[in-house]
């Protein structure tokens, strides 16, 4: 899997129903396409190619859907994939899961972040893992704290979604 840029979005109730009813990978990308052109930026968090190794620190080090625990498992690549193919991902997180997603972002701060990075070997990681690295991936907590945050006082469900 290729680290490419991937943003989060909070959705409005009706655009969550509309991705849990998508029967077609075609009608979840049309969708996501729909989300994206608002643009939304009180309800969005742009993450560049942080996602990767964010989602690493949160979960066990791989780059996986459904790997560590839960909530911080959620956080990138957990809840439902909508949509896995060769050029885009798409997974929806449950309003009631963001909530505890929030919850459990709430104490991690940025030392807490490089600690874990330290510790995890990162397969096939296309970072380099330096101290730039790591600053790099820290400087993108605090406005993905900020954005669960919101979703959750605004019981709004999130979709994660990256090209590849």
């Amino acid at each position: 899997m290729m680290a490419a840029r991937a943003v989060l979005f909070a959705l409005e109730a009706q655009d969550a129903e509309r991705f849990l009813a998508c029967q077609e990978d075609d009608e979840v990308i049309e969708l996501v396409a729909e989300v994206e052109d608002r643009w939304d930026m009180d309800h969005l968090c742009e993450l560049d190619k942080s996602w990767d190794a964010l989602h690493r620190c949160f979960t066990d080090g791989d780059l996986a859907f459904e790997n560590g625990d839960y909530p911080l498992s959620h956080v990138i690549l957990g809840g439902v994939p909508l949509h896995q193919g060769d050029d885009y991902i798409v997974c929806y997180v449950a309003a009631d899961q963001v909530r505890e997603v929030a919850k459990a972002l709430e104490p991690l701060d940025g030392q807490w972040l490089g600690e874990r990075f330290a510790t995890l070997t990162f397969d096939a990681y296309q970072g380099t893992g330096d101290a730039a690295d790591i600053a790099y991936t820290q400087a993108f907590l605090p406005g993905l704290k900020t954005f669960y945050l919101t979703a959750a006082q605004n019981d709004r469900a999130v979709i994660f979604t990256v090209d590849q």
